[in-house]
């Protein structure tokens, strides 16, 4: 666990969060963002699957930097991850998640950020981690700049963050609110990881 968090949690709550695997479906905005939360907290163990590469057009929001371009982006968070806590267990895998693949890579992790762009994609890896019995955390709304307020709603093991009703086709996504909503995931992956049963978190 990195140093700087010790003084920030209980000695079982550090126990819980190196022991802890997270699935994160997505390594654009929302996913690249959280991943790095989630390690500056102490998860020892993480999940990261995306099929694109870093572009320029990523570096208003996502966690990439000029000489990511043209890289994978689940290896360019890789390294990022372990330049941070060299400490963590990173599996990254490039590739596009389909109905095909989406059952099996839900077993890697009880616990799932939706990270993803594609709407159909988005609703296809949700219901079927909802179905799977993983607790999975969705962002839903983090267009432009202002806004609507966001909030977090909690359905069984559904958890979306978000402001529920911007879409970025209408207004493109900017840094803030990409990285307030992936904070908003992060944070919500922290309460389950420290205050749910932890046999159903590892």
């Amino acid at each position: 666990m990195l140093e700087g968090t010790l003084c920030c949690f209980t000695a079982e709550q550090r126990i819980r969060l190196e022991a802890a695997r997270v699935g994160i479906a997505g390594a654009g905005g929302l996913g690249s963002n959280a991943a790095m939360m989630l390690a500056r907290s102490g998860v020892g163990h993480l999940i990261v699957i995306d099929g694109d590469v870093v572009e320029p057009s990523n570096l208003n929001r996502q966690h990439y930097f000029p000489a990511h371009l043209g890289r994978a982006k689940v290896d360019a968070l890789k390294e990022q991850l372990l330049a941070l806590n060299p400490d963590i267990d990173v599996d990254a895998r490039r590739l596009w998640l389909d109905r095909e693949n989406i059952p099996q890579l839900l077993d890697l992790a009880p616990l799932w950020i939706e990270a993803l762009d594609n709407a159909g994609t988005k609703a296809l890896f949700a219901s079927t981690a909802v179905a799977a019995k993983k607790n999975v955390i969705c962002g839903s709304g983090m267009g432009g700049f202002g806004g609507h307020a966001m909030k977090r709603r909690r359905m069984g093991n559904i958890v979306v963050v978000g402001d529920m009703k911007t879409d970025v086709a209408d207004r493109p996504p900017l840094a803030p609110r990409v990285m307030e909503c992936a904070a908003m995931q992060a944070d919500a992956a922290l309460e389950w990881l420290l205050t749910g049963n932890i046999e159903d978190l590892l």
